[in-house]
């Protein structure tokens, strides 16, 4: 009887402490061990992010470089050069040459009415272009007329009167014509070493620079 009351004692704790265990009264601390950890949750969608389209740049080409403009009457470039104009005539031989030149005197109205191209020349005056010639423009300007050679000067790679002369000289010097110095003037020794040079060579003996004379020098 005895061991049937503790035998019943004992299931009826036994059966308490199960409830307890359960989590209904929490009288019995739990361990963390025996815890039970919430479900993991499940990762969130992964969501493709979309890139912006980038508009491409064009690359802005640069501005042209602006070139010098032609001259007009009475101008040079910083080089001394005059640029040629593409509707100019092609040079004529030195006897026509003459026959064209003007030798009336003419205000600088008229000069440039009838010619386009007029430049000045330091120590001489003004000239006008005529035809592949430099010819001496009388009467342009009274105040600059100084003019040791009033003939026309062929002149090739649009150089002025001066630099042709100049040019000219060097080259009867190198070849042993000419013994003054290079002043770019046509001087009387000039003249006179072009001629003997002319001569030389089989040339028409003018004692001016035409196209056969500067071609015979190798000038062009």
């Amino acid at each position: 009887m005895f061991m049937k009351t503790v035998l019943a004692l004992l299931l009826t704790f036994g059966w308490g402490i199960f409830t307890i265990s359960n989590g209904q009264t929490g009288l019995i601390n739990q361990s963390p061990a025996a815890s039970v950890s919430a479900p993991p949750q499940p990762p969130a969608p992964h969501k493709k992010q979309r890139m912006g389209w980038q508009k491409k740049q064009h690359e802005i080409p640069p501005k042209p470089v602006a070139q010098d403009a032609a001259p007009g009457p009475g101008q040079t470039h910083q080089d001394g050069r005059i640029r040629s104009n593409t509707n100019r005539p092609p040079a004529v031989n030195y006897t026509d040459a003459l026959k064209r030149q003007h030798r009336d005197r003419h205000n600088q109205g008229w000069w440039r009415r009838n010619y386009t191209t007029i430049v000045f020349v330091n120590n001489c005056g003004y000239y006008y272009w005529d035809a592949g010639y430099w010819f001496p423009a009388f009467g342009y300007d009274p105040r600059y007329e100084a003019y040791e050679y009033n003939g026309p000067i062929y002149t090739y790679g649009n150089l002025l009167p001066d630099q042709v002369i100049y040019n000219v000289q060097r080259a009867l010097k190198e070849l042993g014509y000419y013994t003054g110095p290079l002043t770019g003037s046509m001087s009387s020794a000039t003249i006179n070493s072009i001629g003997v040079f002319q001569e030389d060579n089989g040339l028409d003996v003018t004692g001016a620079i035409d196209a056969p004379t500067v071609e015979a020098l190798g000038l062009y």
